[in-house]
Order: C-alpha cells, then structure tokens, then sequence
C-alpha cells in the first residue's frame, strides 16, 4: 500500500493537487486496504486519512496501518472540511465521476471559501497495471471459474433451466473458495444466446441450443471474467460455421495482444475476421475490456480504445456474434499483457463442446 500511496502522490504532484479526496469505495480500498462500505480517504502531500464512522474504526486500523484512522460522527463532508481547516489546505480535489450533484453540493458548502477541484481517473490510471501480487489474485480467480466450467458441463442438458444452471454455477465459484460471483450471471439458450448480456432466465434448455455462459468470480477483491458457448446435441451448419467464425476471431487477438498497441488496434484484430465473413452487423460490442478490483475498468479494447496497452495491464477478449431468433456465440479469456505478448489465463477449451 505504500507504493501505491506514492504512486498516487506523484501523479498529484504532476497535477499540481495539493490534497485529493477519494469516495469510490474500490478506489479507496485500492490506496488503503480498507474493505468497509463507508468511509472516504484524504490524501495530501505529507497526510493519509482515512474518514469512517464508528462501526469501522478497529476495522481501518487492521487493513489500513499505513493511514490515520479518523471517526465522523455526523457529516462526512464536513468532517473532510473541519481536517482541511485543520491543515491549512487551500484546496482540495475529488473524484467527480463518483460524488453526486448533491454530494458535490454538500462537499462545496462544507469547504467555504476553499478551492474544491474536480478530477478524473487519478487512482483508476493507477490501477489499470497491476502489481505481482494483483495478477497472483487474478490467476487464482480465473482458475476457479475454470474449474467451475469444467463441472458445469456435467450438468448441462436439456430439462434444466438457466436460473438452475446459474445457481449452480455460483455455489461452484464459492464451494472452490471465491467470495462470490463477480457479475450478474448471463446463461442464454437458444434464440437467447443472441442477446449478449442475456442474464439468466426461466427458459428451459431444449436439445438443439446453443448455450452461452458468462461468469466470473469475485476473490480477494479482484474478478474473472470468462465465457464459452456450447450446443446441446448436434450443431447445424449455421451453428458450427459462427462458432468457428468466432473462435478465429478471439484467438487471432488473443494472438495478436502485445505491449505497446492500442485498444483500437486489439479490437481490428477481431472485428476484421468477423467483417471478412460477412457477419460485421451481428458484432456490434468492444472486443473486450479491463480487468481487476472491477470487472469493468481499463483499458478498452474496442473502437474507440485509445489508451495503449503496457505490460502488467489484465484484459478480456470476447467477440461475438449474434443472431436475432437464432442464436449466439461468444468466446472470452482474460489474458495478462507481458513485456512481449500475453500471458493467457483462462484455459478452458475453446474448441465447440457437443452435449448429447
């Protein structure tokens, strides 16, 4: 924590930012250690606070040795304001993708006539490459929700609904020792499968689907993220012809990731096998995105991906290709970009399964 309490200072420092403020609970817990639910940091120069009520206080003392415990017994924005005071700051910083218009409100009256000065993505740039101990926590989370596809297929087959089969999964992930689902579980069948975020319904799997599950485990604080589609009984040539079409496309990116490209350019990789087999219009997501205390964060491989991807970054890979009243495929890793390639962590087979 200390390293990355310097981290963050430095980039103040570039910033000319004399003290920040941090409410988003993983961006606090990234900086602190600090795993409760209320509470907020103060970071300057020479000062690491952590501002918490109560119920917290023995709490911050165990994960967070390296801040000043500090209890609020009333407003949190006036606590922030009453230290500020205290300190002498002239101005302070705060993450304004994660205060509401009226938290803004409350921290802007509480403040005075201090400077209150909005910033972005300051702790969020520090997390997107993550440290040896980070991708050891990672690796332990893709590996059990591989070990939860390997058992899950013995449980597929027609009869079972999705709900089941995600309730399943889910009791799989915590059995194996994850902290709990990372996401809402998607379980698409059939014609369901062409909806990409087709969370779990009531539909019960008929012989003849394809079934796409995305799951991911949530594990010390860090996610997974995988998905794999499979066929219940034979696939027609429709099916097998998408499927194949997008197994080419997510290994020739995963293929193709590498220190130093653009998210863009990860994403072409994928898009344009997908184009060349005249499915372009039935693709219409990023290629993938960030991984780590968030199943969503940065980089994004798509489009509009500009940021470039740097050794230590985790990110997903997962085309797709949807069908409306057909059907669906998706096939996703999470890969670790190395200093000249990737390292690929999901290592389910991605080969199409036939369950008869």
């Amino acid at each position: 924590m200390e390293e990355r309490l310097a981290r963050l200072r430095a980039k103040m420092s570039e910033k000319d930012l004399e003290a920040l403020l941090i409410s988003h609970p993983i961006n606090r817990r990234y900086i602190t250690g600090f795993a409760g639910t209320a509470g907020m940091a103060l970071v300057t120069e020479k000062d690491a606070l952590l501002i918490t009520d109560f119920r917290y206080m023995t709490q911050v003392r165990q994960q967070s040795p390296h801040f000043e415990a500090y209890r609020h017994d009333g407003d949190i924005f006036q606590a922030v304001a009453d230290l500020c005071r205290q300190r002498g700051l002239k101005a302070l910083a705060f993450e304004q993708d994660h205060l509401t218009y009226g938290e803004v409100a409350r921290l802007r009256k509480s403040m005075g006539d201090r400077e209150t000065v909005p910033t972005s993505r300051m702790v969020e740039s520090l997390r997107a490459v993550k440290d040896e101990e980070e991708l050891d926590v990672i690796r332990q989370a893709a590996a059990i929700v591989d070990r939860a596809f390997d058992r899950i297929l013995e449980e597929l087959r027609p009869g079972r609904t999705e709900r089941e089969i995600a309730l399943r999964l889910e009791f799989m992930m915590r059995e194996m020792g994850a902290d709990g689902s990372a996401f809402a579980i998607i379980v698409a069948s059939g014609p369901r499968s062409a909806l990409p975020h087709g969370v779990a319904s009531d539909r019960v799997l008929e012989k003849g689907d394809l079934v796409t599950l995305d799951f991911g485990a949530s594990y010390r604080g860090y996610c997974s993220d995988i998905t794999r589609t499979v066929v219940l009984g034979e696939p027609n040539d429709q099916q097998r012809k998408i499927y194949e079409v997008v197994r080419e496309a997510q290994q020739a990116a995963v293929d193709a990731i590498r220190p130093g490209m653009t998210g863009k350019e990860a994403d072409r990789v994928a898009r344009d096998r997908i184009k060349d087999h005249g499915y372009a219009d039935y693709f219409g997501h990023g290629t993938g995105h960030g991984l780590g205390m968030e199943v969503h964060e940065a980089p994004r491989l798509s489009p509009r991906g500009e940021e470039i991807l740097q050794p230590g970054m985790v990110v997903t890979v997962e085309p797709g290709i949807y069908l409306p009243d057909f059907g669906g495929v998706r096939i996703e890793d999470d890969v670790i970009v190395t200093e000249d390639g990737c390292e690929v962590l999901t290592q389910s087979p991605k080969h199409l399964i036939v369950i008869q």
